[in-house]
This record gives C-alpha cells, sequence and structure tokens, in this order.
C-alpha cells in the first residue's frame, strides 16, 4: 500500500495541467503563477478518445477552476521522452506500461494519479485458428513500435503463458509497421495477430471483421488496473507541489465527469474537432473504460508493472515493485484518493 506523504506549499502557489497521451509545458514563467492572475500553461494533447478528461478539464472549466489559464498544444505523443527531456512539458497523460521502462532509465517524471482502465486490445482474423494467448508462440504479431504500450501488453500476457518475450528467449515473432497501417498489414496476411490502440482496434474489428484476443478494458488481471496515469515533471513536484496538487484535481473531477456522462464527452471531443469517429463508436469505448479516477489505482499500476516487467526481464530483475512506485510515484497534500461527486459540475 502507497504510503502518503505530506507536502508543504512553499513559495509562490503555482499549477499546471496536463493529461492521457498528452504534455502539458510551462510558459515562459516557469509555472509560476503570477501575483494577480492564473497560472499560464500549454497543454498538448494527441487526438485519442482515451484521451477524454484533458478535453473535459479544458472545454468544461476544470482547469480554470484550479486556477489554470491552459492553452491547448497538439502534440505527437511518441515523444514524451523527448518533450520532458527538452523542458517542453511539465505534465501529461502517459500509460504506466510505456513509461516504466523509461522511468527505470532516469526520465524524470513521477506518476501522480491513475485515470481510466482500458484502450489496448491485441485483434486476430475472424476466421484465425487462433483462440487464446498462448497460441500466439511462434507467430507473428504487428506493433507499431518494440517498445509501444501495446506490445508491453501482449508481452505480459504471453509471459503469463510462459510464452518466451525477451532476447534471450523470444518466441514470438514481433513486426513493426506504422500504427495505423496494422489492420492492412493483417489483411494481406503480413502477420498472425496486431496490437491495436482505440480507436483503430474497434474500427479494424468493424471493417475487416476481426476479433478480439485481449482487450485490457475487459480481460484481467488487466481490465483491474489503471492503464493511463497522469504525471508531472520531478522539478514541477518537487519545486511546486501546489502547482501538481492541481493539476491532479482537475483531471480527476473531469475524469469522473466522462465516466457519468460518455456519451457527452464523445460528443464534446466530436464537436471541438480533438479526434475523428463518429459519437455512437466513441461513446461505446468511453463506456468501455473505467473513468473512476484514483491516486491509490495510479500507484498500484505501477507498481504491479514495475513488478511484472521485472520478473519478465524488461527491466531490471532486481526491482521491487513497491519500492519502484514509491520513487517513481508521489501523492499530494489536499487531493483526495478520488474525486466527490459535489466536485462535479
Amino acid at each position: 500500500m502507497y504510503k502518503w506523504k505530506k507536502s508543504l506549499c512553499l513559495g509562490v502557489m503555482a499549477a499546471i495541467a496536463a493529461g492521457t497521451l498528452l504534455f502539458a509545458a510551462g510558459c515562459g514563467n516557469g509555472g509560476k503563477q503570477s501575483q494577480n492572475g492564473p497560472i499560464p500553461i500549454k497543454v498538448g494533447y494527441s487526438p485519442g478518445v482515451c484521451n477524454a478528461a484533458i478535453f473535459v478539464a479544458y472545454e468544461n472549466g476544470y482547469f480554470k477552476d484550479e486556477g489554470l489559464d491552459v492553452e491547448m498544444v497538439q502534440v505527437d505523443a511518441a515523444h514524451i521522452s523527448d518533450a520532458v527531456g527538452a523542458g517542453q512539458v511539465d505534465a501529461f497523460q502517459g500509460m504506466a506500461s510505456k513509461l516504466v521502462q523509461p522511468l527505470e532509465n532516469g526520465l524524470p517524471v513521477v506518476a501522480v494519479t491513475g485515470i481510466h482502465t482500458g484502450c489496448q486490445k491485441v485483434l486476430v482474423p475472424g476466421d484465425s485458428a487462433i483462440q487464446n494467448v498462448a497460441q500466439l508462440k511462434d507467430k507473428k504479431v504487428g506493433v507499431p513500435g518494440l517498445a509501444d504500450a501495446g506490445t508491453i501488453l501482449v508481452k505480459r500476457a504471453l509471459y503469463k503463458e510462459g510464452v518466451g518475450v525477451t532476447d534471450k528467449n523470444l518466441e514470438v515473432d514481433f513486426r513493426v509497421f506504422n500504427r495505423n497501417d496494422l489492420p492492412q498489414a493483417m489483411e494481406k496476411g503480413a502477420v498472425d495477430a496486431i496490437t491495436a490502440s482505440d480507436p483503430v482496434g474497434p474500427i479494424a474489428v468493424r471493417e475487416f471483421g476481426y476479433r478480439v484476443l485481449l482487450d485490457n478494458a475487459k480481460d484481467e488481471p488487466f481490465a483491474s488496473e489503471y492503464c493511463c496515469l497522469g504525471f508531472v515533471t520531478s522539478k514541477l513536484a518537487n519545486e511546486q507541489p501546489d502547482a501538481a496538487a492541481r493539476f491532479v484535481r482537475a483531471i480527476n473531477n473531469a475524469a469522473l465527469w466522462v465516466q457519468n456522462h460518455p456519451k457527452e464527452a464523445a460528443q464534446l471531443e466530436l464537436d471541438k474537432k480533438y479526434v475523428a469517429g463518429d459519437v455512437d463508436l466513441n461513446t461505446s469505448l468511453l463506456e468501455s473504460y473505467n473513468f473512476n479516477p484514483s491516486v491509490q489505482g495510479g500507484h498500484d499500476a505501477i507498481a504491479a508493472v514495475a513488478r511484472e516487467l521485472a520478473a519478465i526481464g524488461l527491466i531490471g530483475p532486481n526491482i521491487d515493485g513497491e519500492k519502484f512506485a514509491q520513487e517513481h510515484f508521489k501523492a499530494f497534500e489536499g487531493v483526495p484518493d478520488r474525486p466527490s461527486d459535489s466536485a462535479i459540475k
């Protein structure tokens, strides 16, 4: 269990904001609040349905309620580490499974809350003889990158079935394709299965008749684990803890609103042109996730992923999951584990 640490608010109050597959970059004042006005913050985002909490936090005023003056900036989610390293971001929403390895390698961020579950799938052709994850042994699996969250998901699932997934004992042929080309690659027979983030996965199921082999929104133990977390830079967490707390409160309040209003959230994403798709499909996706945010859940996800990746051999074998989480997760004074219904507009 995470031991909650209280942070004292030192100096001038500050705040930042950001979200799922998105980044928040501090403006010229370094994220510090002006004496008489809100804190200017640049929030980067990727056009993904599961970024709904970020979009809602901006459009429905949750950032503003926390004293944040947010400018939304679209950023390629694949370059989170680069953006952090360049000092361009103060906070973002990212996937625990994708960020544990960069955290081990020194990425200067900490996780701060769990936002939602779900949003990754493994697909096979509708007429495939593959009926379970274990049968992917000796098969070709298309992925968008060897360190992608979907790749880590399928490796974790394969490991549980006794299938080798490291360079030393690899029993699956992972082949890299552009994310949007994966459905066509399987249609042409180049691979036997693909990993697919939403909405690519559901669209491929609808258009190609593919079958879902693994869904981390439904299949345990992944369905009980937050896949998308809020992160802030270590600099922000250490020097501006009140700012980090404001970010967590805003994002958690917005996430709970999405949980309670999935169709309205889907419509908002489309109306504001944050994402493509149609309202029925996007609503069904949001409904399939658990948008009941939890600070403790974020901590537990980091611990679980680190523990399993260490056991698999994808990070240092001597890493203890709980100790890893204590080092790379931080809770803040004034932030409840979960938002109350009274905090939701």
